[in-house]
């Protein structure tokens, strides 16, 4: 997989292989801080792919599942919707937002889902937190490290009463929000927020088709 590919699929997927192993070398954190947070995350994620061996040959249901269980209680799907579809958000309906969120978080998560099955032995680097103790807006910073060069790979996180949440995700300086707002702006001149959201539900829907099994000779 080029750089190119790689970009695309780690923006697209939210975490992908930053979530696929961890080393620690940042300093020791509180649980409650956003650092150990993604450690902790990575470290349940990689695990979970390891002792599952229907997850590494790429059993949908379960990374699905795993998807749900692990990584999506720490990510803030409306703050990141927002943030995606940029000033386009104000002007959509309640139920327009709604839609439009559930959409984003189904072709992130699928996304995702897809990445975690390419992860092998990929190590992430936590690097130290720079950030006032007092803090509610983070940016945690890691590095993928493998065979090749290394990548950078950041999150942005808020605290919220629910504890630390993930709204943004950004790989080699080329963050999440930003990846999809130009494409989202290009779609809703178009055609709408209706027609954002048309076109979300039909790259879903196409991602759920599985292509028939050739008969064996």
């Amino acid at each position: 997989m080029n750089k190119r590919s790689l970009i695309k699929t780690l923006a697209g997927g939210l975490l992908a292989f930053g979530l696929g192993a961890v080393t620690a070398v940042a300093h020791a954190a509180d649980a409650g801080a956003p650092d150990q947070l993604i450690r902790q995350l990575s470290v349940e994620v990689i695990e979970a792919v390891k002792a599952d061996k229907a997850i590494q040959a790429g059993d949908t249901s379960k990374i699905s599942a795993l998807v749900e269980a692990k990584i999506v209680p720490h990510v803030n799907f409306q703050h990141m919707t927002s943030s995606a579809v940029g000033r386009f958000w104000r002007q959509a309906t309640p139920e327009q937002q709604t839609q439009l969120q559930a959409e984003f978080k189904t072709l992130l998560m699928r996304t995702y889902a897809g990445a975690l099955t390419q992860v092998k032995d990929q190590q992430v680097a936590m690097k130290p937190l720079r950030a006032p103790a007092d803090a509610t807006d983070v940016v945690v910073k890691t590095e993928i490290r493998g065979s090749g060069d290394p990548i950078q790979l950041d999150y942005r996180l808020e605290k919220t009463d629910a504890g630390w949440k993930i709204y943004d995700v950004s790989v080699l300086n080329i963050w999440l929000a930003d990846q999809y707002r130009n494409s989202f702006a290009q779609e809703i001149g178009a055609n709408g927020i209706d027609g954002l959201i048309k076109a979300l539900a039909d790259k879903n829907k196409k991602a759920m088709i599985v292509p028939a099994k050739k008969p064996t000779a």
